[in-house]
């Protein structure tokens, strides 16, 4: 007890007598014979209530064994189940736990893991995936200051995560090993490089990484086949020195749409596993065959800087006329670049407003803005017979499509006639003019989608020292023509720009979570949280629907769906209250990540046993393990001491004593005549 509560219980029994001998004693004539016993009633009343308020407590050492623990980790994998070892783990599980000499030494605490680590509550050894490092990396954290021990009762094959061999762990890990340690000879498929999109007619490549396991010579096709017919084939050799290759094959798309295609290796001889010989891929095939014509009133290098960057893309063709040469149709044509315009250009201006054709207008020293300003194209420019140069300064709020910023700012400045611009329709600027190094909300880069046309305006000539900047900074054409490629992309597509843009692959593996995304924006094209969306998914061999809403998270629109069986797949999804929706379609392979493996994987768990400081047991060794644990002296018992406080009284009994005396104190007073 502390020295100040001792003087406040001292100074309330101080008060308490001196509040009843004012009461009883102090000028009182009239004693009476039971005065003292009233006097002490009060006394003992005023202190125990007092005594309530300060609620003095007191110091206790308490001492407490602490027994080391012991941390059950159980694969719950698929590949349990897939190895036939379901039962064994079962068993191990059970006998380890319910062994009482081991429940007398340590504490035993059970978990579970597949792609988490989970306090076990059953076993179904149905999870998707395994990660054997986030498992470990949990209980040591959970346990880092203790005596900790852990059995890892697993197969040894990690689908996800880092390599657990190499993990540092202060606990000791005792892997229990399950599943067939035999080594079998086995081909797979361990990647496979694909892009998701590819232009018609294109050959897209194909990478894929072969693996053998086996010290014998074997020969063998690998094959890739789209509906039922073979469309690559190649010979194969492994061997004891050559255990991996690799196999590009070139693919022609000839068909637009989504394809289906798979890989597959041919089965040796004697082996076991071949669920991991084949893998299904998809590629989606888009048409943009794209006719440009680029219409000028002078020769400059700008045109031909025009012409090479657009067909860089080779989806994409160039025609280039002067305007006095030009006598064909620019209804050939997806996008019309004019450029200097003049008085010349009078009929093709008439012929893009009158079939709403979409175009590029650059302007520079030879234009002629007074008959510009007469087309009323939406923007005009008061210009004055006088030169100026314009640099570039990138808007990253810019929006109608993606552009990043590849030095824009650095590059050479553009050349056109002096003036102030005005628009007067709805547009997007991608540059603004930068004038000696002043920054202006004048447009040097605009673009316009009304009425059904896309249209865009730079105002400058001399772009074509801006390819060549690039080319000097990057060492590469790429980034620019990615950039005049996105500006011909969005110009040449007569597509509305979609206001509902759903992020959903073409094909999942079985079992798989599927995580579909979704970005909604408003007409102005801004990000939109205020709606709701909803996902609808038909099974095309069950005709089944499943309805799931969406979840906001951040900046976008999420769904995870689980356990969906092998097949095919629509689904649409649905702004709520809005006519506007998407579709689309995908599909779930039989592919098998957790089915993938012919034996255990005895090396590395034996590797994380010794960097660890444990033993490798195998599953019919549970009788030795538990002599391990029993036997090893680094698992003791920790005596700890721990001061406790504790109240010196119990409030419920100190206060019924209080009300009892003040009670039997009234009753005396009333008998008496002193109330």
């Amino acid at each position: 007890m502390q020295t100040v509560t001792f003087f406040y219980i001292l100074f309330a029994l101080v008060l308490s007598l001196s509040v009843a001998f004012f009461q009883y004693y102090y000028k009182v004539k009239n004693k009476l014979k039971v005065t003292i016993i009233l006097f002490v009633l009060k006394t003992l009343s005023l202190f125990l209530l007092i005594l309530l308020l300060i609620n003095p407590v007191i110091e206790k050492v308490v001492i407490e064994n602490e027994k080391p623990i012991v941390s059950i980790l159980v694969d719950n994998s698929k590949s349990i189940s897939f190895f036939k070892e379901a039962k064994n783990v079962s068993d191990i599980v059970y006998n380890v736990k319910n062994n009482n000499a081991l429940r007398d030494k340590f504490s035993i605490n059970e978990f579970t893991f597949g792609k988490n680590l989970q306090v076990l509550d059953s076993l179904s050894f149905l999870e998707n995936e395994t990660n054997i490092a986030t498992a470990i990396k949990g209980i040591t954290e959970l346990h880092k200051e203790k005596i900790a021990p852990i059995i890892l009762i697993t197969d040894g094959n990690q689908t996800i995560g880092a390599a657990y061999e190499f993990l540092n762990s202060k606990h000791p890990i005792y892997p229990i090993i399950v599943g067939d340690t035999t080594k079998y000879v086995d081909l797979k498929i361990t990647q496979l490089n694909v892009n998701k999109y590819s232009y018609i007619q294109n050959k897209f490549p194909v990478e894929v990484l072969l693996n053998y396991e086996g010290n014998e010579t074997v020969k063998t096709q690998f094959s890739i086949f789209s509906q039922g017919k073979t469309i690559f084939r190649e010979n194969v050799t492994f061997s004891s020195d050559k255990k991996s290759t690799t196999i590009t094959a070139n693919l022609t798309s000839t068909k637009e749409g989504l394809h289906y295609y798979t890989a597959s290796i041919r089965k040796i001889n004697n082996e076991k596993n071949t669920k991991n010989n084949t893998k299904n891929f998809s590629v989606e095939v888009i048409d943009e065959q794209t006719k440009v014509l680029i219409l000028s009133s002078v020769l400059h290098p700008d045109v031909g800087a025009l012409k090479k960057s657009i067909e860089s893309n080779k989806q994409r063709s160039v025609d280039v006329f002067l305007i006095d040469k030009f006598l064909n149709q620019i209804s050939d044509y997806q996008l019309i670049i004019i450029y200097q315009v003049n008085d010349k250009f009078n009929s093709i201006i008439s012929q893009l407003k009158e079939s709403k054709s979409n175009y590029l207008l650059i302007s520079g020293s030879n234009s002629d803005w007074n008959f510009i300003n007469k087309q009323k194209l939406g923007f005009t420019k008061n210009a004055i017979n006088q030169t100026e140069k314009y640099g570039a300064i990138y808007n990253d709020s810019f929006l109608t499509f993606l552009q990043e910023d590849i030095g824009f700012n650095n590059f050479p400045p553009l050349k056109d006639k002096f003036g102030e611009i005005l628009i007067s329709k709805e547009h997007q600027i991608l540059l603004y003019q930068n004038i000696n190094g002043i920054q202006t909300t004048q447009p040097l880069l605009v673009n316009f989608d009304v009425d059904n046309q896309k249209s865009a305006v730079l105002f400058g000539e001399g772009i074509w020292k801006w390819r060549a900047s690039s080319f000097l900074t990057t060492n590469s054409f790429e980034e620019f023509d990615r950039f005049t490629g996105s500006l011909v992309q969005f110009l040449a597509s007569n597509k509305k720009r979609a206001r509902l843009v759903m992020n959903v692959e073409n094909s999942y593996p079985a079992n798989s979570t599927i995580n579909i995304s979704a970005f909604y924006t408003d007409k102005n094209y801004q990000f939109d949280a205020r709606v709701a969306l909803e996902l609808s998914i038909r099974s095309k061999e069950t005709n089944e629907v499943i309805k799931i809403p969406f979840s906001l998270i951040n900046n976008s629109y999420q769904v995870a769906i689980e356990n969906l069986p092998s097949g095919n797949y629509s689904y649409d999804v649905e702004v709520l209250d809005q006519k506007i929706n998407k579709s689309g379609r995908f599909k779930i392979t039989e592919y098998q990540i957790e089915e993938q493996f012919t034996s255990a994987n005895l090396n590395k768990l034996q590797q994380l046993a010794t960097k660890t400081g444990g033993k490798l047991f195998y599953k019919n060794q549970i009788d030795d393990l538990t002599n391990e644990l029993l036997d090893n002296k680094s698992f003791y018992t920790v005596q700890k001491s721990s001061v406790k406080q504790q109240n010196l009284i119990d409030w419920k009994w100190v206060l019924f004593f209080v009300i009892t005396l003040l009670t039997v104190e009234w009753f005396v007073r009333k008998y008496h005549g002193k109330v």
